[in-house]
Order: C-alpha cells, then structure tokens, then sequence
C-alpha cells in the first residue's frame, strides 16, 4: 500500500495580521526612541549639574583663601558685586594686574578671582550664570531663588545655574521670569569684613 501524504496547505499572513505586527514593532521603536531621548537629557542636565557644582566649589576656595587677607566691609568687597549671566554680559576684560606670577593685595587677588570665575563660567556653562551674596532665604516653594535678601549677618552664597528646559520642553523659570539656580553652595555665615 502507498502511504498517502497529506499536505496541509499554509496560507499566506493576513493584511490584519501583518498591519498588527507594523503597529507593534512601531509602538516599540517609538518608546526606545523616547527612552533615549530621557536618558540624554537626565545625562545632560546631570553634566550641568556636576559642572556647576564644581564652579561652585572653586568660587569657595577661593574666597576662604582670600578671606583673610581681605578686611573689607560688604559694600566694598569685590567678590559681593558679582551677578555675572553669560547671556547678558558680554566677555570679561582681564583687570588691571593679573596674579599668575605677579604680586598681588587682597584686593587685586579678589579682582582676578571674579575674572577667572566668568571665565570659567563661559567655557564650562555657555548659558550660565552666577551670583555671589548674603543670602537668609535661598528657597522659595521648593526652588532656588536669584534674589538675595540678606544682611550682614546673612550667610555667604554662591548660586550657579543655566538656561535650562524641562522635561516637556518649556523653559524652567522661577515666579519672576528668571532661569532657575541649579546649585546654591552656602560658604557660611561670616561677619562683615570677615570675607
């Protein structure tokens, strides 16, 4: 006897079947694609993160460095008229007597200082901006403030920060109109003329 063979015939997919598949593997495509994008920008504002902290922890050193030597009431001290924004300055012009290797006061020291932090600040944060003062209130619902309000006996702040977005795109701003601080690094609560 033969033995009869069956063959079952396969049909083709279906355009349903086929269309479904398309939407799947889209969806898919479109959420990696999102995912990515997230991570880019965490990575990014992470990147500005640390830079600013880092400025910021320079501007202390060298403040406490100089702090000493300079004897100066808040009204005249140097490093308390600095509120430098990339955007709205144009670059800094290098004092009078730059300290590389030159003896310098504590005056001229202060003066090279605020040059060589905006300097700092337009190469590591193209929109940044940063605010050197006495400062009692830093916080605000939750977000850090430009404006300082605070006296003598106020603490020392340094804020840094930049022009940056949030995640839906739009400009993170205060209450005011103003990009928000990223950092805010209090140096400490020093008497007038202790700076």
């Amino acid at each position: 006897m033969h033995a009869r063979i069956k063959l079952w015939s396969v049909g083709g997919f279906t355009l349903l079947e086929v269309l479904i598949a398309v939407f799947v593997l889209a969806v898919g495509i479109v959420g990696g694609v999102s995912m990515q994008l997230a991570a880019m920008r965490a990575r990014h504002q992470s990147s500005l993160l640390a830079q600013a902290s880092m400025l910021a922890t320079g501007v202390a050193e060298r403040l406490r460095a100089n702090r000493s030597q300079l004897q100066l009431p808040d009204g005249a001290n140097p490093y308390l008229s600095l509120d430098y924004d990339v955007l709205d300055h144009p670059p800094p012009v290098p004092p009078a007597m730059l300290c590389y290797a030159d003896t310098c006061d504590a005056t001229q020291l202060a003066w090279f200082d605020l040059y060589e932090i905006k300097i700092a600040l337009r190469t590591q944060l193209p929109s940044g901006r940063v605010v050197i003062c006495r400062d009692a209130g830093l916080w605000s619902g939750g977000t850090l403030l430009w404006p300082c309000s605070g006296g003598s006996s106020a603490p020392l702040v340094i804020k840094v920060g930049w022009r940056g977005k949030r995640a839906d795109g739009t400009p993170q701003v205060d209450s005011a109109g103003q990009p928000v601080p990223g950092v805010a690094l209090p140096v400490g609560a020093l008497p007038v003329g202790a700076l």
